[in-house]
């Protein structure tokens, strides 16, 4: 699907979607414990769906019933690992999450699993879990290149268990929501610095909430008391501070648009998104029932992304937007999403007349104020296509995005989002080609 957006600012009250990262572990906490649990206000989208499919394969009932809240879901869910001799083969989409946190899991069930994926996924990194299987005598295999299909087969045991902390936190969230269900004490260590730690706090925060403890002696320490069980419950899901920031920054160009939904003091690592706005000399307020972001003069600044990867595809528009340099650093692990989103980012935006350059751990961006129209692509990435529609707003002319279909991942209704916000745009099929 091609969306052909003609500039127009975006402006209104808007309820933010549930946080994506929050369902995930809400959902597997919930389908680890004996017992019956509910899920509420997720907002559906394919990477929720990848962890739901892959749990039911793991044991878990896990059914959608009606909402509260228009446009979110919630899941009654029967949860506990059932243990079965029989292979599996289980689909993983395009979610990193469902992946990396459901492998470790697998080891609970006693099957030989085989993950599978699409898109980018089949090559994105999972060295750290191959040098845990290699130190613990489990059996594993993959495609010629490494990547999926991967087949595994074995038990996990308790123990000290390291992992290099500037890959990526889902591995440690993988170990750390897997740990606490053995027999015997375990230790996590993080063998470098611990990049997005953020990440990993709203795991214990979670499993916290579900009844389970982690002793977090430092970033990248923790140690894991064995013996443990998630606690069935009712947990609601809050809104996401990773799609929030696509509209707050909208706010900042456009119109003013408020949103509802979001937790101040949340433990999201997104909600840094706030500041760095501020930082960049946008005005964003506190409302009784949610945020305000109003058009604002935006000047360039320093951003560190190495606790908010997420970010950097919308914070490379603001700079765009703002005057002066900005310089994005500590962002190389960006390059290892669902595509190389500094590399992606550079070259669209370049294409309507940014002037962006590349280093290899981040971006340095000269400040245009504004754009010309043109074509760019989506990359298959929900927050590529996201940001360049932002990104419209301030754009002289139309700007086509190709492929924009790929909000499905993470955010279905975005398109609608955008014509209620009173975005313009025109929608045709894309080539098969």
């Amino acid at each position: 699907m091609n969306i052909c957006m003609t500039p127009h600012p975006f402006g209104g009250v808007l309820a933010v979607p549930s946080s994506k990262s929050l369902g995930h572990r809400d959902l597997i906490c919930a389908a680890l414990a004996e017992g019956e649990s509910v899920v509420e206000h997720i907002s559906p989208s394919e990477d929720i769906e990848a962890t739901c499919r892959v749990l039911r394969h793991f044991g878990a009932q896990i059914e959608e019933i009606s909402d509260t809240l228009p446009g979110r879901v919630s899941y009654r869910i029967q949860g506990g690992i059932r243990q079965d001799r029989n292979p599996v083969t289980v689909d993983c989409g395009e979610s990193g999450s469902t992946l990396r946190f459901l492998i470790p899991l697998g080891l609970l069930t006693g099957r030989t699993v085989t993950y599978t994926g699409r898109g980018r996924l089949v090559s994105r990194p999972l060295q750290p879990y191959y040098a845990i299987f290699q130190s613990r005598h489990i059996t594993y295999q993959t495609a010629d290149d490494g990547g999926l299909p991967l087949t595994v087969t074995g038990t996990l045991s308790p123990g000290a268990y390291t992992l290099p902390g500037n890959v990526s936190s889902q591995f440690f969230t993988g170990l750390l929501l897997t740990l606490p269900l053995l027999t015997g004490d375990s230790a996590l260590y993080s063998s470098t610095t611990l990049e997005s730690a953020s990440y990993v706090g709203l795991t214990l925060d979670t499993m916290a909430r579900h009844g389970v403890q982690v002793e977090e002696e430092k970033p990248g320490v923790y140690q894991i008391a064995g013996g443990q069980s998630y606690q069935p419950g009712r947990y609601e899901v809050e809104g996401d501070y990773s799609q929030a920031a696509f509209w707050l920054a909208a706010g900042c160009l456009g119109h003013d648009v408020k949103l509802t939904g979001l937790r101040r003091h949340s433990a999201q690592g997104d909600e840094v998104i706030v500041d760095i706005i501020r930082r960049m000399g946008g005005r964003i307020t506190e409302k009784p029932d949610g945020l305000m972001a109003s058009p604002s003069a935006l000047k360039g600044t320093t951003i560190d992304a190495g606790d908010c990867p997420d970010l950097v595809p919308v914070l490379t528009v603001l700079a765009t937007a703002a005057s002066g340099t900005t310089h994005i650093v500590n962002a190389a692990r960006v390059r290892l999403k669902e595509c190389d989103r500094l590399h992606a980012m550079a070259e669209e935006l370049n294409k309507l007349g940014g002037r962006i350059t590349e280093e290899p751990d981040g971006l340095i961006i000269e400040g245009t104020g504004q754009v010309h129209g043109g074509c760019v692509q989506a990359w298959n990435d929900h927050r590529i296509a996201m940001s360049l529609a932002v990104a419209s707003q301030i754009a002289e002319g139309p700007v086509q995005i190709d492929g924009a279909e790929c909000v499905r991942k993470s955010y279905p209704r975005f398109w609608q989002d955008v014509a209620a916000m009173g975005g313009t745009y025109t929608e045709e099929a894309g080539s098969d080609e």
